[in-house]
């Protein structure tokens, strides 16, 4: 997935209003700039060992956010990582169900 999607409008964070929350309240509070510093330091190392995990919802198709990772996205984004590996499933009233289907990139406006 390119990192350039982690934005605003495309592939949002859950906890925070935008990313740049995010990465404000990651380097104001000092575990989280910690942890933030020692994921650039093994993803450029490395790589991304653990993948992002992507949520959508059935009800708004075009709700896609980061459901676990978000220091990881902050961490890729501040590194300038072009791409970085990922899982997703979609949000049903029936329950959530992670996919082995290809990503749905049209929910992204691609």
């Amino acid at each position: 997935m390119p990192t350039a999607l982690l934005n605003d409008k495309q592939i949002r964070p859950t906890e925070y209003r935008k990313w740049a929350d995010a990465e404000r309240r990651f380097e104001q509070r000092t575990k989280d700039r910690a942890q933030v510093e020692e994921l650039k330091a093994s993803i450029s190392k490395h790589g991304l060992q653990v993948p992002i995990r992507l949520g959508i919802s059935a009800r708004y198709p075009d709700d896609v956010y980061v459901a676990d990772g978000h220091h990881r996205a902050i961490a890729l984004m501040t590194l300038g990582v072009k791409q970085f590996p990922f899982h997703w499933y979609w949000i049903r009233s029936a329950g959530v169900r992670w996919e082995t289907d290809p990503f749905p990139y049209h929910v992204l406006g691609l």
